[in-house]
């Protein structure tokens, strides 16, 4: 090495760490950085952050090209859309993102979407703390390690610039799929002769740490257990972190995405390239019309900032006191948070919204200082969030105790104590696609499966409803149902959407839960009339 050339070493943060990460604040990873830098102890000097859209969880083929992949792995908007459809000899290395049993695409246009513009929020917010994002496409080990492989054969050194990868930093997440990732990216490191380390996920409302149980075997088969072990929920979570400061730059070059695909350079190009295949689908030809009046109850934007605008905007309205039960409200009727979207990608924690909440009940800033219930202490609505979070942190710590058992047929409960019926059969595959199109013939489970599929959300009562009559009432398969659910909803979380399901169909860990049936005058007559009404777009 001459006198004159410098070492750039690389921190690489990817994969699992920033899959579900996709925020400034109350992140670990980043705020341990900021904290080196400010005190000049890093032992790097350059930080690549990359964001895999992973390829058996999305649809990546509409970035497919014949063409070589560009100096920087990005193109412009314009090549992206105007790439013709793949020739047959360019074939995508990895299979079709597809569920297992129902063979839908895993991720729909509305997720899809909600998903590119958070990545690309968090793209933009990583560059104005001195860093940057590096999106792909792909498989997390795949990229790892054509990433070292690049900089290990000196292709990221100038004439006067040497790259060393000094470390891989990635989170540990709950989840079948995660912890494959996981292991694929210790072994390719460890191939390549680069450390790993990995990070406590911390977005939740309890911090793992703080929990009573040491094993997973530990973990109650209720709720109400876990929710009594936890103890005074008000007192239990930590503070959420600072946003960091500032951040080390990318490094001189970056690793380009690799063939067969080429990835787009701003936040269209990538909506473009996802929505792409969904659009080439026949699924896409077989949609329910779009009902005159009705109107979506989610139409927000993907990103922290977003997450951040709404959450000021629900606890400065006072909404967050009305607050119901999800479960128990009434179909059709808008008493939830709708923040749900932005927890499963981690654009805002659990423990942020719990300390928003504080402020609001100890009236320690102006926010809400109009609203019903400003420093008037914890109240039904606040408490009500709460125990909703803390919900979801018990269907993950179910999801690490049961494992693969989430997606099994006999869930949690390990028994199969009824006959369920199979897509095999031709009637039944005609019901289920009678069911995805929303005509099942049952007005209110249509206008909720309409709404659904037009808009990415429905009420959690409503998906209960329709989870409890496709799983008990049909007595299909009902994973099949969980699996459309996964397509169709912006706000999917795997430990959530699963177990939830699982529940409903009488599988789950705690068989004695059974979803309230409708009663009479509980769905305004209105909200069927907009979903499953005749008079359409």
């Amino acid at each position: 090495m001459s006198n004159n050339e410098k070492t750039e070493k690389i921190l690489i943060y990817i994969g699992n760490t920033v899959r579900r990460e996709l925020r400034l604040t109350d992140n670990p990873i980043l705020h341990h950085i900021s904290e080196l830098l400010s005190k000049n102890r890093t032992p790097f000097t350059h930080l690549l952050p990359i964001y895999v859209f992973p390829a058996r969880q999305i649809e990546i083929s509409g970035f497919l090209s014949p063409n070589t992949n560009t100096s920087d792995g990005a193109v412009s908007d314009t090549a992206i859309a105007s790439l013709p459809k793949p020739p047959s000899e360019v074939e995508s290395p990895y299979p079709p993102a597809r569920s297992v049993v129902g063979q839908f695409h895993r991720c729909g246009p509305h997720r899809a979407r909600f998903w590119a513009e958070s990545v690309w929020d968090f793209k933009s917010s990583l560059e104005t703390v001195g860093s940057g994002l590096a999106i792909r496409v792909g498989r997390i080990d795949d990229i790892l390690e054509y990433v070292l492989d690049y900089f290990k054969s000196g292709k990221g050194n100038s004439a006067s610039v040497r790259c060393e990868v000094v470390g891989v930093w990635i989170t540990a997440e709950e989840g079948v799929a995660e912890k494959t990732d996981e292991r694929n990216v210790f072994r390719v490191a460890g191939m390549k002769g680069v450390n790993v380390r990995t990070w406590k996920d911390e977005k939740f409302l309890v911090d793992d740490r703080d929990l009573t149980y040491m094993t997973p075997k530990e973990i109650p088969d209720t709720f109400s257990e876990f929710k009594k072990a936890v103890g005074p929920l008000r007192d239990a979570p930590r503070k959420p972190l600072p946003p960091p400061d500032m951040l080390p730059p990318l490094p001189t070059r970056v690793p380009p995405q690799p063939n067969p695909f080429i990835v787009p350079n701003s936040l269209e190009g990538w909506v473009y390239g996802l929505l792409k295949p969904l659009e080439e689908d026949p699924m896409a030809m077989v949609t329910p019309p779009y009902s005159i009046g009705a109107r979506s109850q989610h139409t927000y934007h993907g990103g922290e900032a977003y997450a951040l605008e709404h959450l000021r905007n629900i606890i400065g309205s006072g909404r967050i006191t009305a607050f119901k039960d999800p479960r128990r409200g009434i179909i059709g009727e808008d008493c939830g948070t709708k923040l749900a979207a932005w927890l499963a990608l981690g654009c805002v924690t659990a423990r942020q919204v719990h300390e928003y909440l504080l402020d609001f009940e100890g009236g320690k800033t102006r926010l809400g200082q109009y609203a019903k219930g400003y420093g008037e202490g914890e109240n039904k609505g606040t408490a009500g969030i709460r125990l909703e979070l803390l919900w979801r942190d018990y269907l993950r710590l179910c999801s690490r105790k049961y494992g693969c058992k989430l997606f099994r047929l006999e869930g949690f409960k390990g028994e199969i104590d009824r006959q369920w019926k199979h897509a095999d059969d031709i009637d039944i595959k005609q019901q289920v696609q009678r069911f995805m199109g929303g005509n099942t013939g049952n007005p209110i489970i249509d206008a909720i499966l309409r709404e659904m599929y037009l808009t990415g959300y429905t009420s959690y009562r409503g998906r209960d409803v329709v989870a409890k009559y496709f799983s008990k009432q049909l007595g299909i398969d009902w994973r099949i149902g969980a699996e459309w659910f996964e397509y169709c909803l912006v706000d999917y979380d795997v430990s959530e959407f699963w177990g939830n399901w699982q529940y409903c169909a009488g599988v789950g860990n705690d068989p004695s839960w059974e979803v309230p049936p409708v009663k009479i005058g509980e769905v305004p007559e209105m909200y069927v009339k907009q979903w499953a009404s005749d008079d359409s777009i």
